[in-house]
């Protein structure tokens, strides 16, 4: 009864693309942990109308969002001066 059973061949017992990403992914999880444990210093932050004292990792995490949310603010921002530049140029030509 070959009904369920795998032609030979077909699919390989040995498949390096998934290891490769099994072990790149596990490379990364010991890469964030040992990034976090090594940032785990205590430091003052001055904002300039109070200070506190927090994490060094909480620091890396604000300025990451900080930047991703101004990245995002300036990309709206050009998106929009673009399109109204080009609106005004279709406006132009009419």
């Amino acid at each position: 009864m070959g009904l369920f059973r795998r032609a030979e061949g077909s699919v390989e017992d040995w498949q390096p693309r998934l290891w490769a990403i099994v072990i790149g992914l596990g490379l990364i999880v010991i890469w964030v942990i040992a990034f976090i444990a090594k940032n785990s210093d205590n430091v003052q932050i001055d904002f300039v109308l109070f200070s506190t004292h927090a994490s060094l990792i909480w620091l890396v995490i604000l300025l990451l969002g900080a930047g991703f949310l101004g990245g995002v603010l300036a990309s709206q921002l050009y998106r929009r001066r673009s399109g109204r530049a080009a609106q005004e140029h279709r406006g132009s030509d009419a």
